[in-house]
C-alpha cells in the first residue's frame, strides 16, 4: 500500500548537534517490566498504527544523519497533523522541547520499546503459494525485526524445499517447529478454506498473533491477536475513491460552444439570442 510523507526527509541537510545539550529532548528513562505493559495497553489502536509510520519516518531521518525533529517537520513526513502527532507522542511518554522538538535517536528508541521491537520476532508463513513465495522472499522483513524463520504447507513437492533459504514443511509440524524456532507472529496465506485449520495449530503452537491474508473471520481466542490483510477489500476502498473522483470531475469530452461574432452560444452580454 501507499504510504504518506515518505519524501518528508528526503533532500534534508543533516541538522547540526545543538551546542547546548540541554535544548534537545531529554532522554526518557528505560521503562521495564510492568510499567512498559501499563503505557503499551493505554495507547490506543489508531495511535499504535501511526507510531508505526512516525517510526519509519524516523529511522530514515537517522540514517540521514538527522539529529533532531520538530513535530511540524515530522507530522509532514508522516502525513498527519501536528496536534495528533504530539497526542500519539505524548502516549510514550515524549514531549519534546519547545523550540527544538525531538531528538531523533531518543524517538526511536522509545518507540521500538512501545512497539516490542527491542528484540526479533520470528515469523512462520503458513501457505506458500504465490503470496507464501513472495512473503518468505522479501528481504524488508529482517532488516526491521522480523526474520521469517518457518515455512509450512501440505504440497508433497514442497516439502524441504527452501524458498527464501528456508525449507518448507508440512502443517501437521508446526507445533514442533514453532516451540523449537520460538515462532511469536503466523502469517497465514491458505485458500479460504483452509484458514480456520491453519490458525487453530498455529494457537495450539502457542503463537498468540496472526496475520491474516486469507478473506475469512477466524474464531480465537480472547488471548489471540488477529489482524487480517484482506487486498480485495483495499481495492474496493481504491475503486469508491477512482468512482468519486470521476462523478466530481469536469467533463474531458466537453466540446467548446459555438461562438457567433465573438458570442458564445450565439448569446450576446446582455442574453440576447443572435441569429444569423
Amino acid at each position: 500500500m501507499a504510504q504518506r510523507g515518505q519524501s518528508g526527509a528526503a533532500g534534508r541537510t543533516p541538522r547540526a548537534p545543538a551546542e547546548n545539550a540541554a535544548e534537545i529532548t531529554t532522554p526518557m528513562p528505560a521503562i521495564h517490566g510492568n510499567g512498559l505493559r501499563d503505557r503499551a495497553r493505554a495507547i490506543p489502536e489508531a495511535a499504535v498504527a501511526r507510531l508505526a509510520v512516525y517510526l519509519r519516518v524516523l529511522s530514515g531521518m537517522r540514517e540521514q544523519g538527522i539529529s533532531s525533529v520538530s513535530s511540524e517537520e515530522l507530522s509532514v513526513a508522516a502525513g498527519v497533523n501536528s496536534a495528533k502527532l504530539r497526542k500519539d507522542l505524548s502516549y510514550i511518554g515524549s514531549y519534546g522541547t519547545r523550540g527544538v522538538g525531538y531528538e531523533v535517536e531518543v524517538l526511536v528508541d522509545q518507540i521500538e520499546r512501545v512497539l516490542g521491537l527491542t528484540r526479533e520476532q520470528s515469523v512462520a508463513v503458513v501457505g506458500i503459494g504465490n503470496l507464501g513465495h513472495a512473503l518468505a522472499n522479501y528481504g524488508g522483513f529482517p532488516g526491521r525485526g522480523f526474520p521469517v524463520t518457518a515455512l509450512f504447507d501440505v504440497d508433497p513437492d514442497l516439502m524441504g524445499v527452501p524458498v527464501g533459504g528456508i525449507p518448507v514443511d508440512h502443517i501437521d509440524d508446526i507445533r514442533a517447529v514453532c516451540a523449537a524456532r520460538e515462532i511469536t507472529i503466523g502469517v497465514i496465506a491458505t485458500p479460504p478454506p483452509a484458514a480456520q485449520a491453519v490458525c487453530d495449530r498455529l494457537v495450539q503452537a502457542g503463537v498468540e498473533c496472526i496475520l491474516n491474508f486469507a478473506p475469512v473471520v477466524l474464531q480465537v481466542p480472547e488471548t489471540v491477536e488477529v489482524r487480517k490483510v484482506d487486498l480485495a477489500v483495499e481495492l474496493q476502498i481504491l475503486s469508491f475513491h477512482v468512482a468519486r473522483r470521476a462523478d466530481h470531475a469536469p467533463a474531458d469530452d466537453a466540446t467548446p460552444a459555438p461562438r457567433v461574432d465573438g458570442r458564445v452560444n450565439g448569446t450576446a452580454p446582455n442574453g440576447v439570442v443572435v441569429r444569423r
